[in-house]
C-alpha cells in the first residue's frame, strides 16, 4: 500500500534517474538514487503548490515581463523625454547586458552558495532597482538602472526551474513545462499596466519639442507599480514559502543530515511518510568531487564547468543545449525588431491606434499561455517525450515565421502574432524544463546558467544587427526561420530523454 498522500509505487520508486549511468561520481549516484526516491514518496505537497505558484509569478514578472517590457516599451517615451540624446537602443543593450551578468553570476554563485540565499537576493535587487530607475534624470542612468534590474533578473530563469524541480517528485516534473504559461500570464498584466499608464495624454507627451518630466510620468509610473508588485512577491517568498536549502544542492556539499532533516521536516508538516534515514545515505560512502576544498576560488568555478563535460554523453547533451538556447536567443529577438521595418517595406497598412496596439499586445501574450499547458501534455506522452515536443513547436513556429512575410494588415499582424506566441511557447517552455532536467545536480545551475548567458548573448547581437543593417529585406525573416528549423534538428539530436526518468 502506498503511503497516506504519497505518489509512489515499487515501480516509480526504482524509476531510472536520468543521469543515473552517468555521473562518475557513485557515491553521489547512489544518494541521489535514495533522495529522488524519498521526494517521490512524499508526493504532491501544499508547499509545491506555494512555490509553484510564487515561483511562477515572480518569474514571469522579473524576466520576460519586467526587463524586456520595460527595455522595449519604456525606452520611445524615456528617449523622447530626454531629448533623444545617447545610444536608441542602449535600454536593449543594457538589459541584455545586465541579465547576461546576472545568469552568470547567480548560476555560478547558486552552485557555490546554495539556491536558498540567492534565491532571496535576486528579487530584492530587481524590485529596489525598479524603483529607482522610475526616478531617473537622464538616459545613461536609467540604462544602469535597467542593468541592475537585468542582473538581478538574470537568475530568475536559473533558480525557479533548478529550486523547483530539486523538490518536484519525478513523476510531476511536467509541472516544470507547466510553469512556464505564467510567462504569458505576467506579460499580459504588465501590457495591462502599460496600457493604463502609457496612453493617456495626460502622462505622456508627444514631441521631444513639449517634453518635460512631469508631462511625460506615464513610463515612470510604469516603473513604480512593476517594482512594487515585485517588492510584494520578495516578502511572500520570504514569508508565505520560507524556503529551505534544496536536498540535491546539500547532497553536494556533504550536509546528509540537513537533508534527512529537511525531506522528514516537509513529510511531517504534511502528512507523509518518509523513509529516507542518515544511516542509509552514510552507507552510500562519501561524495568527493562537487566542490573543491576552498568553496571561493577559481578550482570551485572549474569544478562546476568540468562537471558538465564529465562524459562524452553528457558533454554532448551540454553542448547542444547551450547551441539551442544561443539560437532562440538571436531568432526570436531579431524577427521583431527586423519585422516593423520590413512590414512597412511592404506596404503592410498597420496602423493602429496606441490603444489597439496594447489591445493587441495582450491579446498576443494570452495566447502564449496556452502553449506550456499544450507542451505539458505533449511531453508526457511516451511517443514525443521532451525531445519531440521541441522539434514539433519549433517547426510550426518556422512555418508560421515564413508565413509572416506574407502579412498586409492589422488582423493578419495579430492572428499570426498570436499565432507565433502560441507555438514558440511549445518550443521554448520544453527546453527550459528540459535544460535544468539533464543537467548533473552539483553543477544544475552553473549550466543552466551559461545557457542563459548564451541567449542573452545573442540578444544583445540582434539589437546591434538591427541598428546596423537594411531591415528591409526579407533575408532576415528567413534566417530566423531557418534557426528555427535548426533547433528542431538539434532537439533531435539531444542524447538524454527525462520522459519517464528522475532528474539528478
Amino acid at each position: 500500500m502506498a503511503p497516506k498522500g504519497g505518489l509512489v509505487d515499487d515501480h516509480s520508486s526504482k524509476s531510472e534517474d536520468v543521469l543515473g549511468l552517468q555521473d562518475l561520481d557513485p557515491a553521489l549516484n547512489r544518494k541521489m538514487h535514495l533522495v529522488n526516491n524519498a521526494i517521490e514518496e512524499l508526493g504532491w505537497t501544499r508547499y509545491h503548490t506555494k512555490l509553484f505558484f510564487l515561483n511562477g509569478f515572480r518569474h514571469v514578472y522579473a524576466v520576460d515581463s519586467l526587463v524586456l517590457l520595460l527595455q522595449s516599451v519604456v525606452a520611445g517615451p524615456a528617449f523622447r523625454e530626454f531629448g533623444r540624446v545617447g545610444y536608441e537602443k542602449g535600454l536593449t543593450v543594457s538589459a541584455y547586458v545586465g541579465m547576461l551578468i546576472g545568469a552568470l553570476v547567480w548560476g555560478f554563485g547558486a552552485d557555490i552558495i546554495g539556491r536558498r540565499l540567492a534565491f532571496n537576493v535576486t528579487l530584492l535587487i530587481c524590485s529596489a532597482a525598479t524603483i529607482i530607475a522610475g526616478g531617473m534624470p537622464n538616459w545613461a542612468s536609467l540604462g544602469f538602472f535597467v542593468a541592475c534590474i537585468g542582473l538581478g533578473a538574470g537568475g530568475n530563469l536559473i533558480l525557479d526551474t533548478t529550486v523547483f524541480l530539486e523538490y518536484l517528485p519525478g513523476s510531476k516534473q511536467w509541472a516544470l513545462i507547466l510553469m512556464a504559461a505564467w510567462w504569458g500570464l505576467g506579460q499580459a498584466i504588465m501590457g495591462f499596466i502599460a496600457w493604463g499608464f502609457l496612453v493617456p495624454e495626460k502622462w505622456n507627451c508627444a514631441s521631444v519639442e513639449t517634453c518635460t518630466k512631469y508631462s511625460n510620468m506615464g513610463w515612470r509610473y510604469v516603473m513604480f507599480t512593476s517594482g512594487a508588485i515585485v517588492l510584494v512577491m520578495s516578502i511572500l517568498r520570504v514569508t508565505v514559502i520560507r524556503l529551505k536549502e534544496t536536498p540535491k544542492y546539500l547532497l553536494g556539499v556533504g550536509e546528509d543530515a540537513k537533508v534527512v532533516e529537511t525531506l522528514q521536516f516537509l513529510a511531517t508538516k504534511h502528512g507523509r511518510s518518509c523513509s529516507l534515514t542518515l544511516e542509509k545515505l552514510d552507507a552510500c560512502g562519501v561524495v568527493t568531487g562537487a566542490h573543491s576544498r576552498k568553496r571561493f576560488s577559481l578550482d570551485e568555478t572549474l569544478i562546476h564547468l568540468r562537471g558538465l563535460f564529465a562524459t562524452p554523453k553528457i558533454s554532448t547533451s551540454t553542448l547542444l543545449v547551450w547551441v539551442s538556447w544561443a539560437m532562440v536567443g538571436l531568432a526570436y529577438p531579431l524577427f521583431y525588431v527586423f519585422l516593423p521595418s520590413y512590414l512597412a517595406s511592404c506596404g503592410a497598412n498597420l496602423n493602429v491606434s496606441s490603444f489597439d496596439s496594447w489591445r493587441n499586445y495582450a491579446l498576443t501574450n494570452i495566447s502564449s499561455i496556452f502553449g506550456p499547458i499544450l507542451a505539458a501534455w505533449m511531453c508526457e506522452t511516451p511517443i514525443l517525450g521532451r525531445k519531440y515536443t521541441m522539434v514539433i513547436g519549433a517547426l510550426v513556429t518556422a512555418a508560421f515565421f515564413f508565413a509572416y512575410t506574407a502579412v498586409r494588415t492589422g488582423s493578419q499582424d495579430v492572428g499570426f502574432s498570436c499565432a507565433i506566441g502560441f507555438c514558440l511557447n511549445v518550443y521554448y517552455s520544453t527546453l527550459y524544463a528540459y535544460t535544468p532536467e539533464v543537467l548533473p545536480s552539483a553543477h544544475r545551475a552553473t549550466g543552466n546558467g551559461v545557457a542563459v548567458a548564451c541567449s542573452r548573448t545573442m540578444g544583445i547581437i540582434s539589437s546591434v544587427i538591427a541598428t546596423a543593417s537594411d531591415t528591409s529585406t526579407t533575408a532576415p525573416i528567413f534566417i530566423c526561420g531557418a534557426l528555427l528549423v535548426a533547433m528542431s534538428v538539434v532537439s533531435t539530436a539531444f542524447p538524454f530523454e527525462p520522459y519517464g526518468r528522475r532528474s539528478s
